[in-house]
């Protein structure tokens, strides 16, 4: 029988959250269903309360009648399942390990810090520029000379981290700098990662992310 796969997510100008499963269920080349928030509202929320009843949070992938949460234990889910393909996570231990910490650590970190570059102004803009170059020259440092962090080929990191680059433009018109010029290396990386059918095609174009942006930045009083 064949996997029924469902992927419940927002339906967003580049959802990072949403895009990291998009990559992963593509790299694995797992066909699925869309369910998004572009649906009529109340059927995704009784499916949602169905489905995820506990954080009813999006995105929610459900595979055979089955849900799993949290985009980053879905991807987790994904390269175990879908082992056909090339491994997201390494085989050895210690390394799988630092894996999930750099990954945590752009949950924890990286997500907290951009969205303050555009919904803030001033000295905690400005505090929140630099915090996001020094989170950047860490990843650099990570990645060293590596093309992927997940050594030759698109890994969990990478997954995890590249959703963010087609929200860069916004970041950097909102903030006044330049990304490529502080950490050239992450530019490099990105670009990398975007000559792979599974990314590009998974990410939104810039410029329609900076349009939701501005009109977040409006409801927000930021403009």
């Amino acid at each position: 029988m064949a996997d029924e796969v469902t992927l419940m997510l927002e339906f967003q100008a580049g959802a990072p959250f949403s895009v990291r499963v998009r990559i992963a269920l593509a790299e694995k080349g797992v066909k699925y269903d869309v369910y998004s928030t572009q649906n009529p509202r109340d059927e995704i929320t009784k499916l949602l309360l169905q489905m995820n009843s506990v954080s009813k949070q999006l995105p929610t992938l459900i595979h055979n009648g089955r849900p799993v949460c949290e985009s980053l234990i879905i991807v987790q889910y994904v390269d175990d399942v879908w082992k056909g393909k090339a491994p997201l996570l390494p085989s050895d231990p210690y390394q799988r390990a630092q894996s999930r910490f750099w990954a945590d650590f752009i949950d924890k970190k990286v997500f907290e810090i951009t969205t303050k570059l555009w919904t803030k102004k001033g000295e905690e803009l400005e505090g929140a520029k630099k915090n996001f170059i020094e989170c950047l020259k860490l990843l650099e440092g990570e990645l060293g000379d590596k093309p992927y962090f997940g050594g030759e080929n698109l890994g969990y990191v990478d997954v995890a981290f590249v959703p963010f680059y087609c929200w860069f433009y916004a970041y950097e018109t909102c903030g006044n700098f330049s990304i490529e010029a502080e950490c050239p290396k992450i530019i490099a990386w990105a670009k990398r990662c975007m000559q792979k059918k599974s990314v590009s095609k998974s990410l939104e174009d810039p410029k329609k992310v900076y349009e939701f942006v501005l009109e977040r930045r409006k409801s927000f009083g930021v403009d």
